[in-house]
């Protein structure tokens, strides 16, 4: 009977490991607009978020699309920021799809594939304050800006002369709220999710700045790829994917995303 029960546990350990392996374990925020964002009712493009709840959102698109093409199964693990790299190092998740930029600091931990979006960088500002015609960072000296905790969005503020460098913050959302209450004067973004958080609030708008007037930053610091375990297998089949989308087909799932998140309606 020992020996019948080891044999039942070593399939049934088995299957579940092969089971595991048909899942794409994809871990990200879910509230960082208008790559990924959480919302309570399903629809035609949400993933069912292993915790409860709807995932959307540009990431969310995308990861649909590797999934597919790899022919797994896609399951969403929402993750806050600071958990991504544990979690995808632990085991937990098997690849990052969150807006993360590949910077040479990540690179040192995690693998990264081929970008799947390149933006720039902005601050977001109220549209009725004193920077909202800005078009130089030295147009924002005195300002109360922030970033992102533990993004490279909050060290590029050091580029601004005379800024007033506020404490990081852990989302986007609190940002806002931060923003709109005029406890900071603006925050660093990337362009499409600064103009998720414009359609979706009304008092702020966007600093995009003249050419060679804007924050210097490696290329890789302005894209977002997906991150996965060094030596992961999955590396070359996602850059193989990734590299079948054509540059007018993000494009457009970006302009979608814009156009969906729940509060821009």
């Amino acid at each position: 009977m020992r020996k019948i029960f080891s044999l039942v546990l070593v399939l049934a350990m088995a299957f579940s490991a092969a089971a595991s392996a048909e899942t794409l374990r994809v871990g990200m925020e879910c509230n960082y607009a208008p790559y990924n964002w959480t919302q309570a009712e399903s629809s035609d493009t949400a993933v069912a978020i292993a915790a409860g709840g709807y995932a959307d959102g540009y990431d969310v698109q995308m990861a649909k699309l590797i999934a597919e093409g790899l022919g797994m199964e896609l399951e969403i693990v929402k993750t806050e920021w600071d958990g991504l790299v544990p979690s995808l190092l632990s085991g937990v998740i098997d690849v990052i799809i969150a807006g993360m930029s590949p910077t040479e600091e990540r690179k040192v931990t995690i693998a990264f594939t081929e970008p799947y979006y390149e933006s720039e960088l902005v601050v977001v500002v109220r549209n009725d304050g004193p920077y909202a015609d800005a078009k130089t960072l030295a147009d924002l000296s005195g300002a109360r800006i922030t970033g992102q905790l533990n993004t490279f969005h909050y060290t590029v503020i050091d580029q601004i002369p005379g800024v007033s460098k506020m404490t990081a913050m852990d989302t986007f959302p609190t940002m806002i709220v931060a923003l709109s209450s005029g406890a900071i004067d603006g925050y660093v973004s990337e362009k499409p999710g600064a103009i998720s958080a414009m359609a979706s609030n009304p008092d702020i708008t966007y600093v995009e700045f003249d050419d060679g007037q804007g924050f210097a930053c490696e290329p890789s610091d302005a894209a977002i790829s997906v991150g996965l375990v060094q030596g992961s297998e999955l590396l070359e089949p996602i850059n193989a994917i990734l590299a079948g989308i054509s540059d007018d087909e993000r494009q457009m799932m970006m302009d979608e995303a814009v156009a969906n998140q729940p509060l821009s309606e």
